[in-house]
């Protein structure tokens, strides 16, 4: 099985990459089509220089790897992939033999956490319109990032059932520390995840946001409601 997850930054991800890749069964892929991104539109992010050094920039290589012998001889092949880093022109019709799931989290703790990371953010850089649309493009499953934390092993469960995967007891937690599969941008983005050994619980009240992170959050929640309704309970 191939999984393709999607799903914006700052929302769980990095924590269901390791999730997976602590299954035996599993290879794990951080972003592979960030420096592709990076490369094709000349943004300026945090380690762009790093990140474009040290990782393919073709988005074709990157394409055809998706689908290509699954590392380490493993039988499942996890890809942590980024809505927004299908842009125009991105390949996408690997996605076809994958498993596509479909990550989301409400807008206020996305743009509350990603304002600690990088001050600077625009609508594209959270990535709702573009994961609706790839939704509405690709199909797959949906799961929501609080509901993960509520109650892990349930969800986790009942993803796997969606999927017509086993579930691994070995899903529920992870060493602590950073992974060799991480993309090298972990020393900016993963600090956080790199302490943690499972999901961290259940999430409080949703966070106060005012001006731009605001108008931001009121373009984002209705990508996002059209989304959850389609939602793995």
């Amino acid at each position: 099985m191939r999984i393709a997850m999607w799903s914006g930054p700052r929302n769980l991800s990095t924590a269901m990459m390791y999730s997976f890749g602590n299954r035996a069964d599993f290879a794990i892929w951080d972003e592979p089509f960030y420096a592709p991104y990076l490369s094709q539109t000349g943004l300026d992010h945090p380690m762009r220089a790093e990140i474009l050094a040290a990782h393919e920039t073709d988005a074709a290589k990157v394409a055809a790897r998706c689908l290509d012998t699954i590392p380490a001889q493993k039988l499942h092949f996890y890809m942590k992939h980024m809505p927004h880093h299908m842009i125009d022109g991105m390949p996408l019709d690997w996605a076809q033999g994958c498993v596509n799931v479909h990550l989301i989290r409400h807008p206020a703790r996305v743009i509350a956490s990603y304002g600690v990371k990088r001050s600077q953010m625009t609508f594209d850089d959270i990535g709702y319109a573009q994961q609706a649309a790839l939704f509405d493009r690709i199909g797959g499953h949906v799961i929501d990032s609080a509901d993960i934390r509520a109650d892990p092993e349930t969800m986790l469960r009942n993803l796997c059932v969606a999927i017509g995967l086993d579930f691994d007891p070995a899903m529920l937690s992870w060493p602590a520390g950073p992974r060799a599969d991480d993309g090298i941008w972990a020393a900016h983005w993963y600090n956080a995840v790199h302490q943690s050994t499972g999901f961290a619980g259940a999430e409080g009240p949703l966070p106060e946001l005012d001006g731009e992170a605001a108008k931001l959050c009121e373009q984002a929640l209705p990508y996002y409601e059209r989304l959850a309704v389609a939602k793995i309970v």
